[in-house]
């Protein structure tokens, strides 16, 4: 689990640099032809990992909640983000995952309810599972934020 979470790390490390290029105005700007931001991209990342293996193991995510009720799966951007909301995205960027790979390493994460991901159909069972989901995923809105940010020279 090593290089899946050295992935993950790394993904989120290009998240960071992304939010400390853009302006707060050019990360909640939404693209005519799309639904969401940067940031929300950024900030579902976040929120997604946390749900799919903490509260899936049956634990307390390492998130406040208004953050999961903004950015968890169906969702979409409300209204635009403060600089205090940035910071605290940008804070959980690295330390949820180091929590994760803490806890990992730890034995923390003993079950596991099964949960189907709507992009691939693919089961989760079990928290290797959730975490080698987790890098397709942020991979996925890694893609998403290329193109907004792509949009956003247009």
């Amino acid at each position: 689990m090593d290089f899946t979470f050295e992935v993950l790390t790394n993904t989120r490390n290009i998240f960071k640099g992304i939010m400390e290029t853009y302006s707060l105005n050019d990360l909640n700007k939404i693209p005519e032809e799309f639904n969401n931001n940067i940031i929300w991209n950024i900030a579902h990342s976040v929120v997604t990992q946390q749900m799919l293996c903490y509260r899936l193991s049956g634990l307390e995510v390492a998130i406040p909640t208004h953050l999961i009720d903004k950015y968890r799966k169906g969702t979409k951007p409300e209204s635009a983000i403060s600089l205090d909301e940035l910071h605290e995205i940008k804070n959980l960027l690295n330390s949820s995952i180091e929590k994760t790979q803490k806890d990992y390493n730890q034995g923390v994460f003993k079950a596991y309810t099964e949960y189907t991901v709507s992009t691939t159909g693919n089961t989760l069972s079990r928290i290797e599972d959730a975490l080698q989901f987790a890098v397709i995923h942020e991979g996925i809105h890694y893609g998403y934020i290329l193109a907004l940010m792509k949009a956003l020279k247009k």
